[in-house]
């Protein structure tokens, strides 16, 4: 057995369920798995929301270490459940080590990638719909999927620019109040509310936060705890983006707003 070639393919298969969007718990018991499927039992395996630690005793007593920084990521569905599948395999079937990097490499090359114009009509959809469901007319939802379209390209252009999470969000929870303000003054929208609403939902962390609950409940306390940080922050990050928006059109508008 190459423990180093092992230990080199559990932590990438650990790194690609956490940049996917996996819980800390599915990550570390992923890990464990793949160890014991190939016959350890000294594998050891920490994980954070940036950061994996893996390491194991081989028979001859000698201890291996591997330590992957986890960067900024979002959620992909459809490669979690890639690699749940492969961890499956590996713990059924433990095939060759040169079979089980194939596999590994294969799905890190299969990662989807939507055009633009796919995503920009993915934003318009989701935020017309969530004003519609907020009560808003079929006006409301046109405006509503604008000013989804607003937030695509906001965040689009200062992810470019290696904005943080925090700014972009600010940034697009402002431009999208401004510009739903902006179509009810002009007459288009009737309600400002349900059509702001329906917009910044495309930026709540609903996510974020149900993995944190998950992981607390699970008894990664720590891993919870900075997830839940996040979700709060990214909620200050709305609150005051549209806070700032709503300021500035007053002071544009005045009574009118």
């Amino acid at each position: 057995m190459e423990y180093d070639r092992l230990l080199n393919l559990s932590t990438e298969i650990g790194f690609g369920l956490l940049e996917s969007g996996a819980e800390i718990y599915r990550v570390e018991e992923s890990i464990q798995r793949i160890l014991l499927a190939y016959g350890l039992t000294t594998g050891e395996v920490f994980a954070i929301p940036n950061c994996i630690t893996v390491s194991l005793v081989t028979p001859e007593g000698k201890a291996l270490t591997r330590v992957r920084r986890m960067p900024t990521h979002g959620t992909d569905i459809d490669l979690l459940e890639l690699y749940n599948d492969l961890c499956r395999h590996l713990c059924v079937e433990t095939p060759s080590m040169d079979e089980a990097e194939a596999r590994c490499g294969a799905i890190r090359g299969r990662r989807r990638a939507y055009p633009f114009w796919v995503e920009l009509g993915a934003y318009f959809l989701g935020a017309a719909f969530f004003t519609l469901f907020f009560g808003g007319t079929v006006l409301d939802a046109l405006c509503g999927g604008l000013c989804g379209l607003s937030i695509a390209l906001c965040l689009t252009f200062l992810t470019r620019l290696r904005t943080n999470l925090f700014f972009k969000t600010v940034a697009g929870g402002a431009v999208s109040a401004l510009l739903a303000l902006g179509l009810c003054l002009i007459g288009l929208g009737k309600n400002v509310d349900f059509i702001t609403i329906g917009a910044l939902m495309l930026l709540v962390p609903g996510l974020i936060f149900t993995n944190a609950m998950r992981d607390i409940m699970a008894g990664d306390t720590m891993s919870g705890i900075t997830k839940t940080a996040e979700a709060l922050l990214i909620g200050a990050a709305i609150a005051l983006g549209t806070g700032v928006a709503l300021w500035l059109a007053r002071l544009i508008w005045g009574g009118v707003v």
